[in-house]
């Protein structure tokens, strides 16, 4: 449970910084619409683009491995706050109720385990991909108990154990901070640093020093970036 608690907490914060506090109730401090459903299937579209899945064009081409764990990474962001923003609209406990919650579904448990894990083939993640959309796009509502549970067998097919999405988790919750305090929202964010884009930044300053903190590594992207902007 202990991880799955701090992620939700550390979304949770990011989410009060970035729609200002109350954005359970489905608008940020702007006045503008809050719409989660749609941020996961959206996001879920670019995991498929991680895929030559077009028929009629580059056929040949290998999947993007590396981007589709970041994809994945970006999806958990907005189940977890789709998680969030129904416990607290529907007054189904607090955010340590959900963590229990999550931690007790057989597919958390799955991802605890360490055993040796492979990719699985591309059809079959795309199909897992669609079923995660299928249930985003219920306007009638979603069943959050199968949403996560379709995420968490996405994240092993994927190739991640739970400790791998907790690292790609903090580092991502991390640069998406480090984005919004540096214009993002505004427009002016530089996204490419000497020629690579940010996310690879950030996991190479992971694979360098697995042991940061969120602190060190918000100070070290801080640094980087100075070379940049």
């Amino acid at each position: 449970m202990e991880k799955v608690l701090e992620m939700l907490l550390l979304q949770q914060e990011l989410n009060d910084a970035t729609n200002g506090e109350g954005w359970e109730a489905g608008k940020t401090k702007n006045g503008k619409i809050i719409n989660w459903k749609r941020c996961i299937y959206m996001e879920c579209c670019e995991i498929v683009d991680s895929f030559a899945w077009k028929h009629w064009k580059a056929i040949n081409q290998e999947p993007d491995w590396a981007n589709l764990q970041i994809e994945v990474v970006d999806v958990w962001h907005f189940i977890m706050s789709l998680g969030l923003e129904d416990y607290s609209q529907n007054f189904r406990g607090t955010i340590e109720d959900l963590a229990m919650t999550v931690s007790q579904m057989p597919g958390y448990k799955a991802l605890e385990e360490n055993g040796e894990l492979l990719f699985a083939e591309p059809h079959v993640i795309m199909e897992k991909v669609e079923d995660i959309i299928c249930n985003a796009v219920d306007r009638k509502g979603f069943d959050s108990a199968k949403l996560f549970e379709d995420f968490f067998e996405l994240t092993l097919m994927c190739k991640l154990n739970l400790q791998d999405l907790y690292r790609l988790y903090v580092g991502k919750n991390v640069l998406n901070q480090f984005r919004q305090d540096h214009g993002y929202k505004e427009g002016t964010y530089i996204k490419v640093w000497n020629g690579k884009e940010d996310n690879v930044v950030m996991q190479e300053l992971w694979e360098e020093n697995d042991a940061l903190t969120p602190k060190v590594l918000y100070g070290t992207l801080q640094k980087a970036y100075a070379t940049v902007a």
